[in-house]
């Protein structure tokens, strides 16, 4: 659980800046303001409708479209934005960053990440890469809750440029927040989050894909008659499509090393199939189920 302060306690961060304001950053901003992480918290987005939003929830004290407005006198800068924008956002607010300012994002690739923003970070400034293991289908900032963190993942990927005490900073602010921490190569970060996260979203848009493909009133009928599996999937297909496509394409080595094991062993199950070993299905399936057990146990279900 977040930690409980005083509301005289000095915060982390006098100043928070969010470069997007979407379910992450909506739902870090709620998280910071209860437990009195941040003195000021500004919001940085395109869309006018995002800020008013952000603004009329009270999930950020002030609004701005301009990058150079939103990171002045910032502590942390929280990149929160689809991965493929990240170099041109480095590249603007660089100039404006104050000395000792840190630069965190909540990207789904880490390797990637890092290529985009470490460059352009300046002398006396840090950048330190995350990821919180934690979202929901929607988008928006009306999408936001401070409890998302709670109890879920948060991975940091420091590398060799990395400075330990805005690692340090970063990961108390993740445990303040709810989340635990955890620290990995990028390079590793990217293979496991491509089997644990990316090839399940993949697979979900493909199958959703194949049933709107479908003859219209055969797709009526598996809307109609969707069991939990479809229903499961489509919920995972709903997430936010800018989003995923920048993932798939910035981790797509990872993603296409994990796509081939998978098409493998699904060649596997066709056989077993087509060959009525039962046996093969059975032990398989026994298997699996013992991984499902893990994940509830760990209550990362």
């Amino acid at each position: 659980m977040p930690e409980k302060r005083s509301k005289a306690a000095q915060p982390l961060f006098n100043r928070v800046a969010f470069i997007g304001i979407g379910l992450i950053g909506a739902s870090m901003a709620l998280a910071m303001k209860r437990n009195n992480l941040a003195g000021e918290i500004v919001a940085c987005a395109r869309r006018d409708e995002t800020l008013h939003t952000a603004a009329n929830l009270k999930i950020v004290d002030t609004t701005t479209k301009d990058y150079r407005a939103a990171v002045a006198d910032a502590d942390l800068v929280v990149i929160a934005t689809p991965v493929g924008t990240y170099r041109d956002i480095a590249q603007a607010i660089a100039p404006h960053l104050k000395p000792g300012a840190i630069i965190t994002d909540v990207g789904s690739v880490k390797r990637d990440a890092i290529s985009a923003i470490e460059p352009h970070v300046p002398d006396g400034t840090h950048f330190v890469a995350g990821h919180p293991v934690a979202g929901t289908e929607h988008s928006g900032p009306e999408a936001g809750f401070p409890e998302l963190f709670e109890g879920r993942w948060c991975i940091l990927t420091p590398t060799d440029k990395t400075d330990k005490n805005a690692l340090n900073q970063i990961s108390e602010m993740w445990r303040k927040i709810g989340a635990k921490v955890e620290t990995m190569p990028p390079d590793h970060h990217d293979m496991v989050l491509a089997i644990t996260s990316h090839l399940p979203h993949l697979i979900a848009y493909t199958i959703v894909g194949t049933a709107a493909d479908l003859g219209e009133d055969l797709k009526q009928e598996v809307i109609k008659y969707s069991a939990s599996g479809f229903r499961d999937f489509t919920r995972i297909a709903a997430s936010d499509p800018v989003m995923w496509r920048d993932i798939f394409l910035s981790n797509k080595d990872a993603v296409l090393t994990i796509l081939q094991r998978f098409s493998e062993d699904l060649s596997g199950m066709q056989r077993a199939i087509r060959k009525n070993d039962g046996k093969a299905l059975e032990e398989l399936f026994t298997r699996t189920r013992t991984i499902r057990r893990g994940i509830i146990d760990a209550k990362q279900a």
